[in-house]
């Protein structure tokens, strides 16, 4: 979170303070050089519309403005029930880490069965490969056989391909759009299992895995351990929304043992080491000589012909050279057996584990993936724990981070204005909008099936910001109009109506900044999408409401300090403007 946050920090911080400072300084100055008396400035006919327009707002503004103050108690119903509200849908909301992005690159890796020979899994990428060669979203792609796997093992049961995708608007599908399509035509390969993914924007995961999500299984008790993984894995591939569930389990490697009868063996003459050298040198392609040229070197291979390296009984062709000089066969002197054992034992932390790997289908979110694995893993062997990896492990620790962060960006906020207005009271009523924002947020999200990302949260802060300075422009100058004998009622009223034009006029700007990042245009588009959303959604729904719930709470503060026998106090000066309407009592 904070290499998201930090940017986004310094960026608002350092723009509020350049303005700030401009606010005090050259627009003041640029105002006595533009600004003339009502009657030196004529006026065309588009702006006696827009100002027709804006006028008949003020007046129905002012008119339902009456009848809301009238039922105070009716509009705190609604308040509170908007904060109810506004709990329920952070609760249902799908949440997730990181948006995926289109970033004109994808990849897949792929798996065959253990014991796969390197030749058989070529055939099967290049089968997948003339597939998908003609596909009009790809610029190019590169298809390896072969991968290291955890501990640097070597595994001939896996491959990848990396895909280059052309621009974007010269293909027709996004990068998301392309994975199920690989799945789809994967599917059709007999052999193979294909895992492609659209990398993360900020890669997360310790280790390389088939999915984009994972968890680990770690178990002192290997029996245990990997009958449970192989379980669990069974029953999340039966799960709606998980795709591509794979694990690093890899014990059913087919093997042969070479059991060595020493004694038999030593009375020919022959000894263990030769028998290991007799292998090593038919099926490990060992160097024995180098020949010396003039200008090269050429080195010699030792191996046994392609054809003699497939089954089991080629073995039985090998002969190994006593010290008498008889050439012995290898059966003579050894048991040759076929079974099944584990190509590699992974560890964490020193003990063995087993990492479960899955990606999402679309409409399945990060934070119900991982309470369906919970659920599935609460009924785990007592000597095996699990522990999330990657994605999985960030998404749970943002989670309590954003909450915290959430709680001390409104108690920050409400320091300063307790500071600044030197009242316990006037910052409640400044922040009671927030309910009103947040609900905007995340109804918006819902409509739209987007995830609460971080992204989406990192609108919900900036919204934060951008909502409350609709109270502080209303109390403001509701306190100075006060201040001059008016009651708290009249005063109110005259703020709204005063401060209508200003409160439009900055929740448009914002909202027409916003919006073009909601529609989801340009490169990068998925990932900003959210936070978008979450603004222009919060600012259309809290501008509606905050315009009549902000004046009823001021009044039931107004009436609860008067009960507590305080007298109003206000540190900010407030330029009182020439009362433009008349009060209608």
């Amino acid at each position: 979170m904070g290499r998201l946050f930090r940017e986004f920090s310094v960026c608002i911080g350092v723009a509020v303070l350049i303005s700030g400072f401009i606010s005090l300084t050259l627009t003041p100055m640029l105002a006595s050089r533009f600004l003339r008396a009502p009657g030196q400035v004529r006026h065309g006919a588009g702006y006696r519309v827009v100002e027709g327009v804006f006028d008949g707002m003020v007046r129905f503004y002012g008119w339902t403005l009456r009848g809301v103050l009238k039922a105070k108690f009716l509009t705190m119903l609604v308040l509170v029930g908007v904060l109810v509200g506004t709990v329920y849908l952070f609760m249902i909301v799908p949440k997730g880490f990181i948006p995926s992005e289109d970033q004109g690159f994808v990849f897949a890796q792929i798996e065959a069965a253990e014991g796969i020979s390197p030749q058989s899994m070529a055939a099967h990428q290049q089968e997948m490969a003339t597939a998908l060669q003609d596909d009009p979203n790809f610029e190019f792609f590169l298809t390896v056989t072969g991968m290291s796997g955890p501990g640097g093992v070597s595994s001939a049961n896996k491959g990848i391909m990396f895909f280059r995708l052309k621009p974007r608007n010269q293909r027709p599908l996004s990068a998301d759009q392309i994975v199920s399509m690989i799945y789809k035509k994967a599917s059709n390969i007999a052999g193979i299992k294909v895992f492609p993914q659209n990398p993360a924007v900020i890669p997360t995961s310790p280790r390389s895995t088939m999915g984009q999500y994972q968890f680990t299984l770690l178990g002192s008790d290997t029996t245990q351990l990997f009958a449970y993984a192989q379980e669990l894995e069974d029953r999340l591939k039966k799960q709606q929304g998980f795709v591509g569930v794979s694990s690093d389990l890899q014990i059913k490697n087919p093997q042969v043992s070479v059991d060595i009868n020493r004694d038999l063996a030593r009375s020919l003459g022959i000894t263990a080491a030769q028998i290991e050298s007799t292998l090593q040198l038919a099926y490990g392609s060992g160097q024995i000589s180098t020949i010396l040229a003039p200008q090269n070197q050429y080195q010699v291979i030792l191996e046994a012909m392609p054809q003699y390296q497939f089954t089991t009984s080629d073995l039985s062709l090998l002969y190994v050279r006593s010290d008498t000089g008889k050439m012995v066969p290898l059966p003579t002197v050894a048991n040759i057996k076929e079974n099944y054992g584990p190509l590699s034992v992974n560890h964490t932390g020193q003990i063995p584990s087993v990492t479960l790997s899955y990606n999402l289908a679309p409409g399945m979110s990060l934070g119900e993936s991982l309470k369906i694995v919970d659920d599935l893993g609460a009924k785990r062997p007592a000597s095996v724990t699990i522990s999330r990896q990657g994605a999985a492990q960030q998404f749970t620790g943002s989670q309590s981070d954003m909450m915290m962060l959430g709680a001390v960006t409104i108690l920050v906020i409400y320091i300063v204005l307790g500071v600044l207005y030197e009242s316990f009271i006037h910052p409640i009523t400044i922040l009671s909008a927030l309910p009103f924002a947040g609900f905007g947020a995340v109804a918006t999200l819902v409509i739209f099936n987007v995830e609460l990302s971080l992204y989406a949260f990192v609108g919900i802060i900036m919204l934060i910001g951008l909502v409350k300075k609709n109270g502080i422009i209303m109390i403001d100058f509701a306190l100075a109009v006060q201040r001059e004998g008016k009651s708290p009622r009249d005063a109110m009223y005259q703020a709204c109506l005063v401060r209508f034009r200003p409160i439009t006029m900055t929740t448009l700007a914002a909202l027409m900044a916003g919006l073009p990042i909601a529609l989801g245009f340009g490169a990068g588009a998925e990932s900003r999408r959210p936070l978008g959303l979450a603004v222009v959604g919060g600012l259309v729904f809290s501008q509606t409401l905050t315009l009549y719930a902000t004046p009823v709470v001021y009044l039931v503060m107004e009436r609860l300090r008067q009960k507590l026998g305080r007298r109003p106090k206000t540190a900010l000066p407030a330029i009182l403007l020439e009362e433009k309407t008349s009060h209608p009592d």
